[in-house]
């Protein structure tokens, strides 16, 4: 954890977000800039600044993030309809904030493709 990261921050409870989900590996929360309709991003608890950053041991976390993504899209009702998770990597990425992250996106038709 980083005093500096908004994320560790959120994750550890010093700053507070509008949690949708969270457990001892990661926590969900709605976007202050949303996307799309519905825009959660999925945080990991430790901190890892970028998806570069991962190693072998990190394969649970990620497979449990994606578990996660598809269990906020049958609870927030659009499954069915169609979902997107993103992961942004450095500047040209997209990557706003220097601590791994994952964004489940829908709510609207993503076109392809992005950006």
């Amino acid at each position: 954890m980083t005093d500096r990261c908004i994320f560790c921050r959120i994750t550890g409870g010093q700053d507070s977000a509008p949690v949708l989900y969270q457990d001892d590996q990661v926590v969900a929360i709605k976007d202050i800039a949303p996307q799309a309709p519905h825009h959660v991003l999925i945080i990991p608890r430790r901190h890892i600044p970028t998806i570069l950053d991962l190693t072998e041991a990190d394969n649970r976390l990620v497979g449990h993030v994606y578990q996660v993504a598809g269990n906020l899209a049958r609870e927030l009702g659009f499954s069915q309809e169609g979902f997107r998770v993103v992961v942004n990597c450095n500047r040209d990425g997209g990557q706003a904030v220097w601590h791994l992250h994952f964004h489940l996106l829908a709510g609207r038709r993503l076109n392809w493709p992005p950006g």
